[in-house]
């Protein structure tokens, strides 16, 4: 194998460049009040040049974090979008919608650049994603052209005592996926030191005995030690060795910001910084190799500052974006985007029949999720299903038992106990062209994915449809048949419903679940579905199997009862509730089963509205911002002239949900309850 050379001036151009691009926004544009924000990447740049030129597959990726533009200009950004970007023009890769650092990059040359996260610490995890889809695409889908294509996950030494960074590193480790830890160490999280980040403040040493790990350390101010190491590195990543952590000590020039002034470092520190700068040490290392008299460097000076002057001008030229398309690309509008999800590969299943079958057999709520997963396996290879103890297990629940036997553990599979991996990697698994779908083992353990979460669902809006990740995250939710609790009876659909870009489906039914689940697992945005406990295996929650097409679209109420008086809305467990409750009032109540939360059915609940001029909504979230207040000051905005009654919502109280099995009904909304609330309703 040859040693790959580095092309030493390629990343003086990628170096001169990055510093003078910040040295200009520093010194006018921010000034002028034409950029907001400015993290200058100096000291960090010659790492990164490297970095880009040992990373030449087609299918590599990285994830990036806001002192990463050298990496992007080495990439093909070009200075003019990089202008762009900070100056929130057109032209930008987020088409002004995310900060100028906050970046995103589908493949020119080298590598493909994910979509940055404003969080610290959040790229690791999509990363690792990332690095297991290369081997399932490779290995399960024989797919040669993803042989040796390696995921790297950028980050300052700062972000590593992140939940993000552990999660990935664990993750990494016990599934062995070629992933490089790419850490640059400049010795400040802002003014914190290092060493408060990690004892001794060097995480590679401190790591160097983690199992399956190789651990490597680097100075990257030196030119010829950073690209020794950072080809080290590489080679052994992309041999199948296992992950490595790159550990780089670099300088931070200037401050957090542009507005920090560095006041909490020594005198003698700020010294010795300036010393180790990459700039000075490239220039005399290509005086003393290549251009002795640095003529060479002085013509790409002027050359990179040309480029520069050419760029802002055109940059400035650019238009700002146009208020009417804000509200673009928070969903899937019918055109696919550059990378993500399967629509660009054209791997994306039809929907199907709307139809159900008209006698098929009556089955659980559980057993259709089951069949309606291994159904959609069948025909979508791409399609993995994985979480805590779904493998041999077969889930908590039961949803996915037999499913690793069928499919192997390749597709069906257990992680660690960590919902931020979980999540995380399911980013990265869709982002490279699978269909992740995560299991969440209750809703209230999906906490510790929030930041995923929130990332995820305004991901494709961010990059303005460069990119999308379509997963489908099945969380079991609410009480069971048996009992209740604070930590497994949650159903909090309502901070979902806030949680921008995520579809919700919540069906109270087998028939339902099937329609509604293969729906999403044909769809192009990323979904939460949620399977109540107390209708997995009872029997209000069995109907006859639907059929292995059956498609239910998103946005469209079931109406279960049809009457004049009364529109009761609801859905979940307390749609059989509700149906129990009404019985007393035939043809006095319509009845509506929402089915799904993220898109509601507008139409069908003022219509029922305005008909029959009274409204009452149940549901078992809690009272206070629960979703049935955003039903209410719909049908307040649009029907209030209809209503003959105010509208009344029956929920559980501003209160956790109780172990104790008297406590737990006392609190949940009970048939007598909303019999009562009906009765009350129909009399007002």
């Amino acid at each position: 194998m040859v040693e790959k050379q580095a092309d030493w001036w390629e990343a003086a151009r990628i170096l001169l460049l990055s510093r003078k691009l910040d040295q200009l926004e520093e010194e006018q544009l921010v000034p002028q009040g034409k950029i907001k924000y400015q993290f200058s990447a100096g000291g960090h740049e010659l790492a990164q040049a490297l970095l880009a030129q040992a990373l030449d597959h087609p299918h590599d990726a990285a994830t990036v974090y806001y002192r990463s533009r050298p990496l992007l200009l080495a990439c093909g950004l070009s200075v003019t979008e990089a202008l762009a970007a900070g100056m929130a023009k057109t032209g930008s890769p987020s088409q002004g919608r995310d900060v100028g650092v906050v970046f995103n990059l589908p493949r020119r040359r080298g590598l493909t650049i994910l979509p940055a996260s404003g969080d610290v610490g959040a790229q690791y995890t999509p990363a690792a994603g990332w690095a297991q889809a290369i081997r399932y695409r490779e290995r399960v889908l024989g797919e040669s052209d993803w042989d040796s294509a390696i995921a790297v996950a950028c980050g300052g030494e700062g972000s590593t005592a992140a939940n993000g960074f552990w999660a990935a590193l664990n993750l990494v480790t016990t599934e062995n996926v070629p992933l490089l830890f790419f850490i640059e160490n400049n010795a400040y999280g802002i003014s914190v030191p290092a060493e408060c980040q990690t004892p001794g403040g060097n995480l590679a040493a401190n790591l160097a005995s983690f199992n399956n790990l190789l651990t490597l350390d680097g100075d990257g101010t030196d030119p010829l030690d950073a690209w020794d190491v950072i080809t080290q590195a590489v080679t052994h990543v992309r041999s199948g060795a296992g992950p490595c952590l790159l550990h780089l000590r670099v300088v931070r020039l200037g401050g957090h910001t542009f507005i920090d002034d560095q006041a909490y470092k020594p005198e003698e520190l700020r010294r010795v910084e300036v010393e180790r700068d990459p700039l000075p040490r490239l220039q005399e290392f290509l005086r003393q190799n290549d251009d002795p008299h640095g003529e060479r460097w002085t013509a790409l000076e002027a050359q990179v500052q040309a480029e520069l002057q050419a760029a802002l001008h055109e940059a400035e030229t650019l238009p700002d974006p146009q208020p009417t398309e804000t509200a673009r690309f928070l969903f899937f509008e019918g055109a696919a985007p550059l990378q993500g999800g399967l629509r660009p590969e054209g791997a994306l299943l039809p929907l199907s029949d709307s139809q159900p079958l008209s006698s098929g057999p009556r089955i659980n709520f559980v057993d259709a999720v089951r069949r309606t997963l291994e159904t959609e396996m069948r025909l979508n290879p791409r399609m993995l299903v994985f979480g805590e103890d779904v493998g041999v297990k077969g889930g908590v629940h039961g949803a996915t038992l037999d499913m690793q036997a069928h499919f192997g553990p390749d597709r069906v599979f257990d992680t660690s106990l960590s919902e931020e991996g979980i999540i995380g990697r399911a980013v990265g698994m869709a982002l490279a062209g699978l269909l992740p779908v995560p299991e969440i083992q209750f809703r209230k353990y999906a906490d510790p994915a929030h930041e995923q979460i929130s990332d995820l669902g305004t991901l494709r809006w961010r990059t303005a449809n460069n990119f999308a990740a379509p997963v489908v995250v099945r969380i079991p939710v609410g009480f069971s048949k048996k009992t209740g609790d604070p930590w497994h009876s949650v159903s909090g659909e309502a901070v979902y419903a806030h949680t921008l870009g995520w579809r919700i489906a919540y069906p109270s039914n087998a028939a339902d679940a099937v329609g509604l689940l293969r729906t999403a697992l044909r769809g192009d945005d990323p979904t939460f579905f949620f399977e109540h406990r107390a209708l997995l295996d009872t029997p209000d929650g069995r109907r006859p199997y639907p059929g292995d097409n059956f498609c239910l679209p998103f946005g469209r109420a079931a109406r279960l009862l049809q009457g004049d008086e009364l529109t009761v809305i609801t859905w979940g467990a307390m749609t059989p509730r509700c149906l129990e409750a009404a019985k007393a009032f035939s043809g006095r109540v319509t009845l509506l089963d929402l089915r799904t939360i993220v898109p509601w059915d507008r139409e069908a609940v003022l219509e029922a509205a305005r008909r029959t001029g009274k409204v009452l909504i149940v549901h078992e979230d809690t009272l206070t911002s629960g979703f049935g207040s955003e039903i209410a000051a719909q049908i307040v905005s649009q029907a209030f002239t209809d209503l003959d009654a105010p509208i009344e919502r029956l929920t559980t109280p501003d209160l956790p949900i109780p172990y104790n099995i008297g406590l737990m009904e006392a609190v949940l909304p009970s048939v007598e309850r909303i019999r009562q609330k009906i009765q009350a309703l129909l009399a007002y």
